[in-house]
Order: structure tokens, then sequence, then C-alpha cells
């Protein structure tokens, strides 16, 4: 990684993933290129279909064509400092009602993650679009 959130490059040790990093618009930035609540945003929805994938296995439960849409925003804290929140919007269209829940509930308790903001950000889910206490 080199030249930070302005004009920054990225590359993965294997060179599979190397991104442009750059502000977004809504700080000022002209937005052409990724910046790193986005990049945190796809690990997270990755590691979190993988979590609920562990936990629908134990539980013997089919989960299907799981989409996740994550949305990380940031946010200013006191002090001038600055924290991120997470939005998680899992559907899951071949689990119905209660069940769905449960097993988002289930997954935010297993997800490396999730136990690693655990108490220091905001994460809000929601299972077919009904909210799941965390």
């Amino acid at each position: 990684m080199t030249g930070g959130r302005l004009a920054g490059h990225g590359r993965t040790s294997d060179g599979l993933l190397e991104v442009d990093l750059r502000t977004p618009p809504e700080l000022g930035g002209d937005g052409d290129g990724t910046n790193p609540e986005q990049l945190f945003a796809v690990g997270y929805a990755a590691c979190f279909e993988g979590a609920l994938a562990a936990v629908a296995r134990r539980r013997k439960l089919e989960t299907g064509d799981v989409a996740i849409d994550s949305k990380v925003m940031l946010v200013t804290s006191e002090g001038r400092s600055f924290t991120i929140a997470v939005e998680l919007a899992v559907t899951l269209p071949s689990v119905e009602g209660d069940a769905a829940a449960e097993l988002v509930g289930e997954a935010h308790g297993v997800c490396p993650y999730s136990n690693a903001t655990r108490g220091n950000i905001d994460v809000t889910l929601t299972a077919n679009g009904v909210p799941v206490d965390a």
C-alpha cells in the first residue's frame, strides 16, 4: 500500500487484487477509485456469508442464494476523530421469517469481522428486510 486514501495504490501480495484508492465524493474527492470503506464493506460481506454458511451447516439448513448488501459509513466522533458504522442487509430467499433472523444473529456471533468490531462500531443487521437484534 502506498499513498493513502488521497492518491493511493494497494496490491495484495499475490497480485490478484490491485486497486487505486481515492477519497469518495462525499468527503470532497473525485471518487475516481476505491475507498477504504468500500474495501471493508466487501470484506465484511464475504466473511459474513462464510459465517452464515457455517451456521446453516451446523443446523442442517440450506441457505440457497445468499445476497448481502453491505454499507460502511465514515462517522465523525467526538474530538474530531472518525469511526465507521456498518449495515448488513442479508437476503436469504429460501429461509423464511424467524429462521432467517436467527441464522443472521448466529452468524454475527461467529463471523470474525463481527467479533473484531463488536463493541467498537455500530453494526445494523437485517434478515429479509426485518431488523435483527445483535
